[in-house]
């Protein structure tokens, strides 16, 4: 057996473009080790916080974001993805830069699912902040001409403090657990009571997975996130 080298360290088959946040990342989490069945291996893009991302839609973190997904790939790993599903916004720039699957949103999901679910109903896509969530974020992950339903977290106190980083400048970011998997639970059962025709949920934030089981419980449908699509990716990879 002959094995290529060329790397400095081997078996983190999917890296991950970080935002640079300080907010606690529990089990479940993208930014958690933890939540994946196999290693994983992380890339902070300093000064991609959460404001400029989500909020702003800053154009000049394409290329931060670009040099660090060539740096992932040049460390070995076999795919990449990001921790925040509003990188959607880039993901032609993203995977046009590398030659490895680049998947910047757990959003690319919803194409698929909508043909598994027959193309009939609505997809629902419940989000940190809806008023950020553009048609571009859609498009961009393929998302056409598919009726959506979407809910965003924007008026709920304990997720927004915390996963957008309202708390005051200076302070170290906490999370209440109950607090906010009650806030996703609301949210998730209003979400469905409003669209009879939901079939399914993509989680677009990153932070939402380690609550992915109380939702599904709370509204009675079917759940998809980031860490689901990362694992069917890891899967397909060469030497997984």
């Amino acid at each position: 057996m002959i094995i290529k080298g060329g790397y400095g360290n081997y078996g983190q088959d999917l890296g991950i473009l970080m935002l640079d946040t300080r907010f606690p990342r529990i089990p479940g989490d993208i930014g958690n080790a933890k939540s994946f069945p196999f290693p994983v291996r992380y890339k902070r893009v300093l000064g991609a916080s959460p404001k400029r991302v989500v909020e702003e839609a800053d154009p000049e973190l394409v290329e931060p974001f670009i040099a660090a997904a060539r740096e992932l790939e040049a460390e070995g790993v076999g795919a990449i993805t990001t921790s925040c599903g509003f990188l959607a916004l880039f993901q032609p720039e993203l995977a046009a830069s590398v030659n490895v699957p680049l998947f910047s949103s757990s959003l690319l999901q919803i194409p698929l699912l909508y043909e598994i679910f027959g193309r009939r109903g609505k997809a629902g896509v419940l989000t940190a902040r809806a008023a950020s969530l553009t048609e571009r974020h859609f498009r961009n992950c393929g998302v056409q001409d598919i009726p959506l339903a979407v809910a965003g977290m924007d008026e709920k106190p304990e997720f927004s403090r915390v996963f957008l980083e309202k708390s005051p400048p200076g302070t170290a970011p906490c999370l209440d657990v109950e607090k906010a998997e009650d806030e996703l639970r609301a949210q998730a059962v209003a979400l469905a009571a409003a669209e009879p025709e939901l079939r399914f949920i993509v989680l677009e934030c990153t932070n939402m997975p380690p609550f992915k089981k109380a939702i599904q419980e709370a509204c009675g449908k079917p759940v998809f996130d980031i860490i689901s699509l990362a694992g069917f990716i890891h899967s397909g990879l060469l030497g997984s």
